[in-house]
């Protein structure tokens, strides 16, 4: 341990410890537009500055030292630092009521907590980036703070962009469209600003509920529940599931359904192909196809093993399809007027409903998704105030679900639940203990083993695309163990997706962890092939897993990508 004194304050902290950590212990909260609690880049913007007997020097990069003298507020340090944002002011837009991140911007907040109130301004005039249907990229409004190049290059293993000619750039100068990008959106996370957002689509729900012949139907993702209570002012997770739908209600949906449903139904079609692989002799490792972050990785970077891929679609386009065939029969109503919209914690989600293999059933399947943030921009914008609301329940054929499709929203989730249901399967006895904790967590890397009657299956988890790429070395080089692995984009999985709630830092993503497996223990059904309505679906439509109906609606192909 070591002994500093921070603004009079004596106070012991590990050697390790930099010294805005030292003051944060002593009680002082030290200002700071590049350092993140979750990532390396230090020392970029400058105004972490404080003086250190005597020298100023950066709070975030500096670590302690036996006898330090910390003064985090002098008037020489304030006007250091006042001095540094205001470098970052000159050549930033001043349009804050337009940009997304109005009213959650680190750099809005820090020019309050200084009181800059005048600076000279001239802007850099750099054309927006609007090439992909996920993200949009407004370079004028970088900070130069490096946090997006480390997620993208050191985390994703992406490096799709880079520090050049004193700004952060794609890598050859490209739209983002044209570059290595997977459009996870990690990067709009880590942004302390607004040079990264989601591309907003909220103008095209408002003209779909305003449609009189369109039929506005929703499904909502299960890492969506526990995260937008945090943009209504809320504990995380703490919204209930039946005032979210009556919430949805008030903004226009026609019907309120789950994405949990197909997440069911994935584990009955992804099981089903595991076993069938196993039994024939089929591609192995067989590796989860969820998360289109991954997907759009694989495509990229590994397009030799496209085969590993389990060929069902993700929960968002099994619900698509489904809801324009099966659901419009039932109901009598014309597909053609059914418009879909997904609520998602992703923005890859925005790309894959456009993926022109997503139009199973005669249409697009998902006409439009809006991610966790957007459709918290838009109970605010509606004034929806949920203590006032009176709970309604999900719409019926697609809304029932079971906790083994809530835990879809974590990292080792739709490992879990896929294994709550082949065990059963393959074994033909009861599951008594659900709970396979040992894929659950956020380590990056996580394995296990099971015996299913007497065949032992190595399944692994990799939580995020750096972890990815160790894992899919092993697959291309032939010398992976496993038979089945889940691979999720971000970060802790859904519940760290792009479109989530910001800011979405480690501790963060661990309470909505907490809170979607809270839910899970709570619920009477744990296991998806238990799920009624996926009962009644095979009953009714289906038939079969992975019969002829099931291929044509809920199963795809991969294509190679040359970037």
């Amino acid at each position: 341990m070591v002994s500093v004194v921070v603004n009079g304050n004596k106070v012991e902290v590990p050697e390790s410890y930099t010294i805005m950590q030292a003051a944060a212990q002593a009680g002082f909260a030290i200002p700071s537009l590049c350092s993140h609690p979750d990532l390396k880049v230090k020392d970029n913007c400058k105004v972490c500055v404080v003086d250190v007997n005597g020298e100023l020097k950066s709070a975030c990069a500096e670590t302690v030292a036996p006898g330090m003298m910390i003064k985090t507020f002098t008037p020489r340090v304030l006007e250091e630092k006042r001095k540094n944002l205001k470098k970052i002011l000159q050549v930033h837009p001043q349009d804050c009521l337009n940009c997304a991140r109005n009213q959650n911007c680190e750099l809005q907040s820090l020019s309050e907590v200084l009181a800059i109130r005048s600076f000279e301004n001239k802007p850099l005039q750099i054309p927006k980036d609007t090439s992909t249907p996920s993200l949009v990229r407004d370079s004028s409004k970088c900070t130069l703070c490096g946090r997006c190049v480390e997620v993208c290059n050191d985390i994703q293993t992406v490096g799709a962009l880079e520090i050049k000619d004193g700004i952060v750039r794609t890598v050859d100068g490209k739209p983002l469209a044209e570059t290595k990008c997977v459009v996870c959106g990690q990067c709009a996370l880590a942004c302390p600003v607004g040079a990264i957002t989601e591309k907003e689509d909220i103008d095209r729900f408002l003209a779909a509920v305003a449609d009189p012949d369109k039929i506005v139907v929703t499904q909502i993702a299960p890492a969506v529940r526990v995260a937008v209570a945090e943009e209504v002012g809320m504990e995380t997770g703490s919204l209930d599931m039946l005032k979210f739908a009556a919430g949805l209600r008030q903004l226009g949906f026609d019907y309120v359904f789950h994405t949990n449903f197909t997440a069911d139904l994935t584990i009955i079609e992804e099981g089903n192909e595991l076993l069938k692989r196993l039994k024939e002799g089929g591609t192995l490792p067989m590796i989860t196809s969820c998360s289109p972050g991954w997907i759009n990785f694989c495509e990229t970077f590994y397009p030799s093993e496209l085969d590993h891929l389990s060929t069902c679609k993700s929960p968002q386009q099994m619900f698509g399809a489904l809801v324009k065939t099966y659901w419009a029969d039932k109901m009598g109503v014309d597909p053609s007027k059914v418009f879909s919209v997904s609520i998602m914690p992703c923005t890859a989600k925005k790309y894959e409903c456009t993926r022109p293999e997503m139009r199973d059933s005669g249409y697009q399947d998902v006409d439009l998704v809006l991610t966790t943030r957007e459709v918290g921009r838009l109970f605010r914008m509606c004034g929806v105030g949920f203590d006032k609301l009176e709970p309604t329940p999900f719409d019926s054929l697609l809304g029932a679900y079971t906790g083994a499709a809530v835990i879809f929203g974590a990292s080792g989730g739709v490992m879990e639940a896929a294994l709550r249901t082949v065990y059963e399967v393959v074994t033909g006895k009861t599951l008594e203990d659900v709970n396979f904790t040992m894929v659950r967590g956020f380590d990056g890397m996580k394995e296990a083993e099971v015996d299913l009657d007497g065949t032992k299956v190595k399944v692994a988890v990799a939580n995020s695309l750096g972890c990815a790429r160790k894992i899919m070395d092993e697959v291309k080089a032939g010398t992976s163990p496993y038979h089945f692995i889940e691979i999720m984009c971000c970060p802790g999985g859904c519940i760290g997706g792009g479109g989530q709630p910001i800011p979405s830092t480690v501790a963060k993503r661990v309470e909505r962890i907490n809170a979607i497996y809270e839910e899970d223990a709570g619920l009477p059904l744990r296991k998806s092939h238990e799920n009624p309505e996926v009962k009644l679906l095979y009953e009714d439509f289906l038939k079969e897993p992975l019969g002829h109906k099931s291929h044509e609606l809920l199963h795809t192909h991969y294509t190679p990508k040359n970037k």
